[in-house]
């Protein structure tokens, strides 16, 4: 199989000399312009501890690449913080720039006629977005992670990003001291690394593992570590094979590779977002994937990690008994992963983790499928007469599977947090913040600081928060979002009134609200539709453009 099947186009055509003379330009040879172009796309930028050190990584794997006679070839995408935007009208601009992402690798790899890619990934939006990508090229190619962050420490408690939301929700109920709020927030995070508990970059770190598309032990080694480095090395060889054997996304991402990833992601208790960014990689490579698959897999895969946000360790921990390879090794065992998935190490699966261990004896982080945390997965696809199209609640178990009380209604978040910081938000209520989907918002913002912030107040365990929104991989409590259709475009969420009393029953599936179908209909009647809030930029694109989240939020439809 020829290496340059694509870049050739420009490097070999006699009738392209422009495009040799820039190449010349760059320093390269003759010989140069005959091997495989292998496009090192990183997501590196200064401003985001998940990102700082990307651009070293893509430089240790274009070393490997040139190693194994590839050309190697580094050019860069963005990268929006959602720690940072979190709580902010910034955190519009972060799903956006999931398809952003996409749209920008696809872009160059297409008009520089790349024959492989690959992506160096950091951030939540990061990792779905260069899969979407890969697959819509269908290119061979592979995802590198850049790896999780340590742990921090104050005061001999062990910190992570959430430990800073939840410190201003002690903050706001006068139950934490300035010097203990303060010594959170400056060593929450030691250094580089994604988040570190099971939240949206570490669940699909490992999603993607499983579905085939990283190298092993690529979404559990942590930044700061040999591990990551020695992963580095071994990216050259790996894209060689791709290209010599002509392997591509299409032939990894399977039907089967995405229930694989899906067992996955219910055993560890992952993010929510992962059923957006799942549903959003499926289309890439045309596979049909809905929430009707999620709730599929979730009533026959138990919840079996104690990692955080819900349970107690962190992915490094999780790192140190075994990893992601030593979890799939269990799930292989037991019967939970199709093992003959082709994977992009040219093997399969099965063949992938017969080079590892089995979890380490004695460790207490990943429960026995005979005793698990909880005996089905823990997010569970609502639907009623308040989510028609359904929606999505994270059930870990220990918030119970049914709450009823009257809705304390927001149209954003900022009023929502308004609302907690003056006590409005009683005891037994249900959080209500609409007009924040992907249209609504726009953007679909995550709800961390309003949920850290409930946390922190010590209402987790008394109120209830419902969302067309998202919620951050770090959010936890009782908490339903991605309710569609959004209250932007007329769904029933806008329809809701203080006091109405809403029902969330995570045993038959149903979010409802206690009103006949003649009022909602009065009241349908009378609502007008807000405004939308971007007349212009990326955000009114995105309006235009965007699906439910339903259907993924994509915007390539």
């Amino acid at each position: 199989m020829e290496l340059n099947k694509y870049s050739k186009t420009i490097t070999q055509d006699f009738s392209q000399p422009g495009a040799q003379a820039q190449f010349y330009a760059l320093g390269l040879s003759e010989g140069d312009l005959k091997k495989g172009q292998v496009g090192i796309v990183s997501t590196g930028f200064e401003g985001n501890p998940c990102n700082m050190h990307l651009n070293i990584l893509a430089h240790q794997v274009k070393k490997s690449v040139r190693e194994n006679d590839l050309l190697g070839l580094i050019f860069h995408t963005i990268g929006v913080s959602d720690g940072m935007s979190n709580g902010t009208t910034g955190m519009k601009y972060s799903l956006v720039s999931r398809d952003i992402i996409a749209d920008s690798i696809e872009t160059v790899a297409n008009a520089q006629f790349y024959d492989a890619i690959v992506p160096i990934v950091g951030c939540d939006k990061n990792m779905p977005g260069s899969i979407m990508a890969l697959g819509r090229l269908n290119r061979p190619g592979l995802m590198v992670y850049g790896g999780t962050v340590k742990s921090g420490k104050w005061k001999g408690k062990n910190l992570n990003i959430v430990s800073a939301f939840e410190a201003y929700g002690q903050k706001l109920g006068n139950n934490i001291s300035d010097e203990d709020y303060n010594g959170v927030i400056k060593n929450a995070i030691p250094g580089p690394g994604a988040c570190g508990g099971m939240y949206t970059a570490n669940t699909m770190s490992s999603a993607i593992e499983a579905l085939g598309m990283s190298l092993p032990a690529s979404s559990s080694g942590p930044a700061e570590s040999e591990d990551k480095k020695k992963e580095t090395h071994q990216v050259g060889l790996a894209v060689k094979q791709l290209l010599k054997e002509d392997i591509r996304p299409t032939d990894i991402m399977t039907k089967e590779a995405f229930d694989n990833a899906l067992r996955l992601i219910m055993i560890l208790g992952g993010s929510t977002n992962a059923v957006l960014h799942m549903i959003a990689m499926a289309k890439s490579v045309n596979i049909p994937l809905g929430l009707d698959d999620f709730q599929r897999i979730s009533d026959n895969t138990p919840l079996l990690a104690d990692l955080k946000p819900g349970g107690e360790y962190l992915m490094e921990d999780l790192h140190d008994i075994g990893g992601i390879p030593g979890v799939m090794k269990l799930m292989l065992k037991e019967g939970y992963l199709y093992g003959d998935c082709l994977t992009v190490t040219g093997k399969t699966l099965a063949e992938n983790l017969e080079g590892y261990g089995e979890l380490k004896e004695g460790q207490k982080i990943i429960y026995d499928f005979l005793s698990p945390i909880k005996q089905t997965g823990h997010l569970q696809i609502l639907k009623g007469n308040l989510a028609p199209e359904g929606a999505v609640a994270k059930i870990t178990g220990k918030e119970g599977e049914y709450f009823e009380g009257p809705a304390r209604c927001y149209d954003d978040e900022f009023a929502a947090i308004e609302g907690i910081i003056g006590k409005e938000i009683q005891p037994g209520e249900v959080i209500v913040i609409r007009y924040s989907g992907p249209k609504g918002a726009p953007g679909m913002p995550e709800m961390l600081k309003p949920t850290g912030a409930v946390i922190g107040a010590g209402l987790g365990k008394e109120v209830a928060l419902i969302t067309d929104g998202r919620f951050s991989g770090g959010s936890h409590g009782f908490v339903v979002g991605h309710i569609t259709p959004e209250a932007q475009e007329g769904g029933p969420l806008g329809l809701i009134e203080d006091g109405d009393i809403i029902v969330i029953d995570a045993k038959n599936n149903t979010l409802s609200v206690k009103l006949s179908d003649e009022e909602m209909e009065e009241r349908r009647r009378k609502w007008k539709k807000p405004a939308y809030k971007a007349d212009k930029g990326v955000l009114k694109k995105y309006i235009n453009s965007v699906a439910t989240a339903s259907e993924g939020c994509v915007t390539d439809e």
